[in-house]
């Protein structure tokens, strides 16, 4: 009798202490970092294209979110110049040149209240090819990816708007549109003839309207890629556990 208690407390032995052993060996499994499966990196990616153009429309469409922000503030186009510098010398001049530039980032803040869905909309068209290239690309992938699926529906939202702002009248019911027209129509003038093109003048060919809809756009993206490139760099902007998967399972660059 003794000896058989003495055999059971033996194999009680091993028995917990095997167990024990297991529980290790399965919490070292479950700590260690898992291939990451189709699902996971399309559904983080996903995450990250959302959390990203969700911030930069949000931070774009308040008041100032262009005007306020200097690295993406919408100026006049160099060529410009001439118009500023003459208004500038007028009393009123300089207020009224601010407020041509404070009408363009209106419009383009206005324009970027309706970008979301646009986003949304090729968010749900990623593939898995697409998840991967842009998971194993440089910190701008994910934007790279927008400038391609996006671009041509946010110039169709934002075209309309500028437009709008670059004809409402100013001065004597003259607008920002048609004092550009006539600046580029006499320079253009001068730079053809024969005393321009001596003097090596150029042509000005820019359109102030597709001027001014390249840098909302310019803008859009810059602040797409800064908020890519935190949550790729950056453990506490991945708000969401999938986010944290998906990014933290990735080898530092």
């Amino acid at each position: 009798m003794q000896k058989a208690k003495i055999i059971t407390l033996v194999l009680l032995f091993f028995t917990l202490n095997a167990g024990a052993q297991l529980s290790k060996i399965l919490k070292k499994i479950t700590e260690k970092t898992l291939p990451l499966s189709n699902a996971d990196i399309v559904g983080g990616l996903k995450d990250a294209l959302l959390v990203a153009t969700d911030s930069s429309v949000t931070h774009l469409s308040a008041v100032d979110g262009y005007l306020k922000d200097l690295s993406i503030k919408i100026l006049l186009p160099p060529e410009a110049k001439t118009i500023t510098d003459h208004m500038s010398k007028l009393p009123g001049g300089a207020k009224l040149v601010d407020d041509v530039i404070t009408r363009i980032n209106r419009a383009a803040e206005d324009a970027a209240k309706g970008a979301k869905p646009i986003f949304v909309n090729s968010v749900r068209e990623m593939t898995f090819t697409d998840g991967l290239q842009i998971l194993k690309g440089p910190d701008d992938a994910a934007t790279q990816y927008f400038v391609q699926k996006t671009s041509q529906q946010l110039s169709e939202l934002y075209r309309p708007r500028i437009r709008e702002s670059l004809n409402k009248g100013l001065v004597a019911g003259i607008s920002t549109q048609q004092s550009w027209n006539e600046l580029t129509v006499q320079w253009n003038k001068l730079a053809s003839s024969p005393l321009g093109q001596f003097a090596g003048l150029k042509t000005v060919e820019v359109k102030l309207e597709d001027y001014i809809l390249e840098q909302a756009l310019k803008g859009m993206f810059l602040k797409i890629a800064e908020r890519e490139k935190d949550i790729r760099t950056n453990v506490n902007a991945r708000v969401t556990p999938l986010l944290k998967k998906v990014f933290g399972n990735q080898n530092p660059k």
